[in-house]
């Protein structure tokens, strides 16, 4: 009886471990296939998310913002910082959330004007 309760938890620990192993691999071809899907851009957006510690979706919405334009980009800096400001009761903490999301969105502003320069210097040599 019990050489069959081992051998049941055997081969259940065999079929577990070959289930994850599959996910496992799975997951790194998707992760690999949505790397080459970003490109160069993605690179980039990438490496400005690690460089100022937060995504692009969360510096949108620390700003309120969901079309990037450096008008508006401004207008939501200017009237949040006030608003945050600690002279005025507000929070130290929120004003620099504040300040590293426009950084954010303006590095993002410039990786995109950066990508638009060689499309747009392919359409006028052609």
């Amino acid at each position: 009886m019990a050489k069959y309760l081992a051998q049941i938890i055997v081969m259940g620990a065999q079929v577990v471990g070959r289930a994850f192993a599959r996910a496992l691999q799975q997951e790194y071809a998707a992760s690999q296939a949505a790397a080459r899907a970003r490109g160069r851009t993605g690179q980039q957006s990438a490496a400005a998310t690690s460089i100022t510690g937060m995504s692009l979706q969360e510096a949108q919405q620390i700003l309120n913002i969901s079309t990037l334009t450096p008008e508006e980009i401004q207008k939501n800096y200017e009237h949040l910082f006030k608003v945050n400001d600690k002279a005025v009761g507000g929070s130290f903490y929120i004003q620099s959330k504040v300040v590293r999301a426009k950084e954010r969105l303006e590095e993002e502003l410039s990786i995109q004007s950066q990508k638009q320069k060689p499309q747009s210097q392919q359409n006028t040599e052609t």
